[in-house]
């Protein structure tokens, strides 16, 4: 029988989770064993009373460290470097994205990520166990707690049965290089705002392509680098409609 989806998070504030990932749809998912998650604290291994687990940085400049020796061991008790696939939270790793996201759903190896603080981690213990910085955008945080969490979701979400209906996944913003179109509901008129007509018709070929002329029209207008990248992989550009 094949193992749920796992992910081994290591943090100074094992607290904080499962945070945001105990409740709704992920949360439940949880709670069925879909998929598990685990939080240790690094200041476990650390050898000192007073549990230090960072230090100077060698060369001089401001802010601390995380000792490569503390990390160590807490890799040591959770990973295997042939078996174990290792992230670590860094603004300087390759972007987080839903394409990522699919991969990492797919993954058979327990996943750890590495929650840092400071201003980093020794690069030696990085390259010793040969970890993948990862970042969720052009910003930096006071540590990677929040960001690890953001990216689980967006994984876990990903797993077969952990949303009800697949289809969604695949209409969601990013599945094909485009945002997603704009969605209605009831009431039909809502302070003389109309749905748009076609959403009411029932003829589900026009629905569809109204859909994908709006997701069009919102990517091109709110992200250039992804409907360059859209365009890049179509072949019949005379499918395209300009709006």
């Amino acid at each position: 029988m094949t193992k749920p989806w796992s992910a081994t998070v290591l943090t100074l504030f094992p607290e904080m989770l499962p945070g945001p990932l105990g409740h709704s749809i992920v949360g439940k998912a949880l709670d069925k064993g879909l998929w598990s998650l685990n939080a240790v604290n690094i200041r476990d291994f650390a050898t000192d009373k007073h549990q230090t687990v960072d230090d100077t940085c060698f060369g001089g400049g401001p802010g601390m460290v995380m000792r490569p020796d503390v990390l160590d061991k807490a890799l040591h008790s959770v990973a295997d470097k042939k078996q174990t696939r290792i992230l670590n939270m860094s603004p300087r790793g390759k972007a987080f994205n839903q394409v990522l996201a699919r991969e990492l759903a797919t993954e058979t190896r327990p996943i750890v990520i590495i929650n840092s603080r400071y201003e980093g981690i020794d690069q030696r213990v990085l390259d010793e166990w040969d970890v993948e910085d990862v970042s969720l955008g052009d910003f930096v945080m006071a540590g990677g707690e929040l960001a690890s969490m953001t990216m689980i979701e967006a994984i876990v979400r990903l797993i077969p049965g952990v949303l009800g209906d697949a289809e969604s996944i695949d209409e969601e913003s990013f599945s094909k290089d485009l945002l997603e179109y704009s969605q209605y509901t009831k009431p039909r008129e809502w302070q003389g705002h109309e749905v748009p007509e076609v959403l009411t018709t029932g003829h589900h070929a026009n629905i569809q392509n109204w859909r994908l002329k709006m997701a069009e029209k919102i990517t091109q207008d709110r992200r250039p680098d992804l409907w360059h990248k859209y365009l890049s992989k179509e072949k019949d550009y005379e499918s395209f409609t300009t709006i």
